[in-house]
Parts: structure tokens; C-alpha cells; sequence
């Protein structure tokens, strides 16, 4: 049987990574990316590149017809794609109907949460999914819940901060929200799993490792660390202050990116911290397929396992090109 030609769209990202070296480790799937041509010489695709990824040029903002090219020929489609950058992929998702496309993953892969005012990044990608939907575009809808790359906090002193984004320092609420937890490496390996599975056609699956407190969090890693870790309560009303005040920011005219970035963290803090969303109790009541359910032979990185690999030195950081600051 011919191998599933798979379209990567993000694959120089974190998550798009991910999808593109767990769909080459699975060994069953052409893997494509698509491209803009200023980034054909980044490092990133350069290396999937000499892994036996192919390369697709193309924009997910040009003609449709320079679209339809990149399609050529794909099976699936899955999409990995910035935060603002969510309605690029309805353009796409267009082109894959034309193209005969049989199965498009928008952008999902983020934590458990209802539509309708509860994250604003949610919404967005629900636009996209109605999108698809009135196409009658077969698709699959994957969320993943939190990383264990951002879930933990900063160790006093330092010996985690390599491996670090933000300090992440704060308990929301008492701490006692059960969070649905995944290594960023496994996702690709459930996608290649989700992707050839007929079961998860026209449907939402939610894969996760493990479900963890933020207060279990910090008593693991006291554990292995040997440090006392300071804890620092964020409650309801201070989380709900900083809705408020990043939502009206992100809202003024002109628009600007870079002021989503605060009201994307304090609607994450109040879907899984305060509302209690990223759990697999409340994916089920949504709708979700499970991955306990669907792959139970699934062999997930250990959350405890991975913690080990941080305090020893040898984790990889994430974001690496941003700048890290701990107060």
C-alpha cells in the first residue's frame, strides 16, 4: 500500500515539529511541508530536509491556484500555525476541498475549552473549524492540553532556568485544578496515529499524557530537586482583573499582536486555573474521542520522567529565541 503523503503546514515550529518528526519516525508517511520562500534556508527545514522531508513553496496568502499546486497530490493536510495567524488556514482548507484532499487538522493542539467567549484563541480557531465544516471538508480536530515544556515553575536556584520560557511562578487559585498534561514530542506521535485512524473522522480527540495539581506539580519537583519551592497563590479575582485589562488593550485600534500576548495567558490561566476546562471529564462532555481510549498501547514520556531530564541538564528548551527573564 502506497505510503499517506502528508502536507505540514508550521513544521519550523514547535508543535509543527513535532508533527513532522513524529509522522518520520512512524515510517509510513510521505512528509511535505509547505513553505514561504524566505524560509527555505532556515536551519529547522534544512534539517528535515536531510531526513527526506519534502518541500512545498507556497503562502498560505497567495492565489488559490498557487494553493491547488501545493496540494497536489496530498492526502492529509495538518496545520500548525501562530496564534494571530488562525484564519490564514481557511483559504487553504478551501483549496483542499478542490484538490480532493481527504482529511484536513486545522490548529488546534491547545488546552480544553468551550467556544463562546471563554479564550479568545479558541474562538478563532472555531471560526476556522465552521469554516471547514461548510466546505463538507473531512476533518479532525486535535487538542493536547497544557506541555509539560510550561508547566512547572522556576527553581530558586536557577539550575532549571536553561530549559525555561518564564519563570512561571504562580498557583492559580488553590492549585487544586486537575490539568491535562503532554510532552510536546509525543504530539506527533499521536498524530501519526490520529491521522490514518477512520474513528477520528469529522471528529474532536483530545490526547494527553497525564492529569496533574499545580500543587502535585510543585511537590514533584521538590521532590526531585531537593529545593523548597515558594508558592505563590494567584486567586479568582486577581485572574479576572487581568482579563478585564488585557481584553480591553488587545481590543484598541490600530490592532497589535503583541498586546494578544498578555489576554492570551490570562485566559489560559482562567479556563484550566480557575474554570477547571483541561481535564478529560470535561473533553468528554465537549465531544472529544479519547486517546486512553483510542491507542491504549500508547507508550506516553512520563511527566516525572521528563522533569528528571530537566533538573539534570539535559532537557531541550523551548523558545529558545526568545528572550528568558526571572524576576
Amino acid at each position: 500500500m502506497a505510503p499517506t503523503k502528508v502536507l505540514v503546514v508550521g513544521a519550523t515550529g514547535e508543535t509543527g515539529g513535532s508533527i513532522a518528526n513524529g509522522l518520520l519516525e512512524a515510517g509510513n508517511f510521505e512528509v511535505y511541508v509547505l513553505v514561504r520562500r524566505a524560509s527555505l534556508r532556515k536551519p529547522a527545514l534544512l534539517e528535515l530536509q536531510k531526513r527526506g522531508v519534502m518541500v512545498r513553496e507556497g503562502d498560505l496568502r497567495a492565489p488559490e491556484p498557487e494553493l491547488l499546486n501545493a496540494l497536489s497530490g496530498i492526502d492529509v493536510v495538518v496545520c500548525s500555525v501562530g496564534p494571530a495567524d488562525q484564519p490564514d488556514q481557511i483559504p487553504l482548507a478551501r483549496a483542499a476541498k478542490k484538490a480532493g484532499v481527504k482529511r484536513f487538522v486545522p490548529c488546534g493542539f491547545i488546552t480544553v475549552a468551550p467556544p463562546g467567549g471563554v479564550m479568545w484563541l479558541r474562538d478563532q480557531k472555531e471560526i476556522v473549524y465552521n469554516n471547514i465544516k461548510q466546505l463538507w471538508l473531512p476533518f479532525t480536530i486535535v487538542d493536547v492540553g497544557w506541555w509539560y515544556q510550561l508547566s512547572y515553575p522556576r527553581l530558586a536556584s536557577g539550575k532549571i532556568d536553561y530549559a525555561m520560557t518564564m519563570a512561571n511562578d504562580e498557583i492559580i487559585g488553590d492549585g487544586n485544578a486537575r490539568n491535562a498534561l503532554t510532552d510536546l514530542r509525543d504530539i506527533g506521535r499521536y498524530i501519526a496515529r490520529i491521522i490514518v485512524d477512520d474513528r477520528t473522522v469529522n471528529k474532536m480527540v483530545f490526547a494527553y499524557n497525564e492529569v496533574m495539581t499545580q500543587n502535585e506539580i510543585y511537590d514533584l519537583l521538590e521532590k526531585i530537586s531537593g529545593e523548597k519551592i515558594e508558592r505563590k497563590h494567584i486567586s479568582e479575582e486577581t485572574v479576572q482583573k487581568r482579563l478585564v485589562t488585557s481584553r480591553q488593550s488587545s481590543e484598541t485600534y490600530p490592532y497589535d499582536p503583541e498586546k494578544l500576548v498578555p489576554r492570551y495567558i490570562a485566559e489560559y490561566q482562567y479556563s484550566w486555573g480557575i474554570r477547571g476546562d483541561n481535564n478529560p471529564e470535561y473533553a468528554s462532555y465537549l465531544g472529544y474521542l479519547s486517546s486512553k481510549d483510542l491507542y491504549p498501547d500508547f507508550k506516553p514520556i512520563a511527566f516525572e520522567d521528563y522533569l528528571k531530564t530537566v533538573f539534570a541538564g539535559t532537557a531541550k528548551g523551548i523558545y529558545t529565541d526568545r528572550i528568558k527573564r526571572f524576576e
